[in-house]
């Protein structure tokens, strides 16, 4: 049997815009119902400036009180050397570095080229990891559409892994649809010609938004290119701050219905994930996308 790797975003990026500050206990009680319904891969917040994203301040303190069970691996998002000194300190030792393709988009969120991004993060890189024992991710945003630029050009997109894969090889690099506007054909043929020219150096997962209502069709198309790893967050929470109109992410639930549905293993109990989304469409401020929430439980 097929079987597919899920990385459950919800606690980071499914949250990190919610408009009221969510309490460290209800956001540890949202993972314990993620872990609760079987995933393994979960992105637990992020280590960044607590003036620039206010609901991830207490990150370390939903570490803590996160139960670890076994296989459990959690992952934060740092922006520099301080966040992966701080997410270290916290008990880490996955994390996620997010960088544009696209200069419009890299500039509007870290006022950097996307060369200048790259440069710091291979010194960030070097300084917190010199014996190469952490596991990276490195996210690719608009590796597919810029809300500024338009769509990206797959060149653009295969010289930026080529340059992130100087920094090291064997990471995990997460194609990002930033805005939710990449089309199935557009997400295959980039895919193929990621895993063509850099499978045997990386592993590749896809992050997508449901925007133009694709959200589905792309997780099909990339995994039909060869991707097994699929981010996704619970009840479709999420969004880009600095993609204007991008809707939340692909809700897991509705990921772990096409697979299942399909034969492909998720290691995911759907009840249970259903719990957990759930309980993220009713956060204050939530703006919940899911399909699979709405559909009769007994079938769903």
């Amino acid at each position: 049997m097929d079987r597919v790797e899920i990385v459950e975003v919800g606690p980071r990026d499914g949250l990190q815009n919610l408009p009221d500050v969510i309490p460290v206990a209800e956001r540890i009680a949202f993972v314990d119902r993620l872990i609760a319904a079987g995933l393994k891969r979960i992105e637990i917040g992020s280590f960044v400036s607590p003036k620039a994203v206010p609901q991830m301040a207490d990150t370390a303190a939903v570490v803590a009180g996160i139960k670890r069970v076994p296989g459990l691996r959690l992952m934060a998002l740092v922006p520099n050397a301080r966040g992966a000194s701080d997410a270290m300190a916290a008990g880490l030792d996955e994390l996620e570095f997010v960088l544009s393709v696209s200069d419009d988009h890299n500039l509007a969120n870290v006022r950097r080229t996307t060369d200048q991004s790259i440069a710091e993060l291979e010194e960030v890189c070097t300084a917190i990891d010199p014996d190469k024992k952490l596991t990276l991710r490195f996210g690719l945003a608009t590796s597919f559409h810029c809300p500024f630029a338009g769509y990206t050009e797959e060149a653009r997109t295969l010289s930026v892994i080529e340059r992130v894969l100087k920094i090291r090889e064997g990471v995990e690099i997460a194609l990002a649809d930033t805005t939710g506007k990449a089309h199935p054909v557009n997400v295959r043929y980039l895919v193929e010609k990621a895993l063509k020219t850099f499978g045997q150096s990386a592993r590749f997962a896809f992050h997508g938004h449901d925007t133009s209502g694709f959200g589905i069709a792309n997780v099909m198309a990339a995994y039909a290119a060869g991707i097994r790893i699929f981010d996704g967050a619970a009840a479709g929470l999420g969004g880009c701050p600095f993609a204007p109109g991008a809707s939340g992410n692909i809700a897991t639930e509705d990921i772990v219905n096409l697979f299942e549905r399909m034969g492909v293993a998720t290691g995911v109990d759907m009840p249970r994930l259903l719990e957990a989304a759930d309980m993220a469409a009713e956060f204050p401020g939530a703006i919940p996308g899911s399909h699979s929430r709405l559909l009769p439980r007994q079938a769903a």
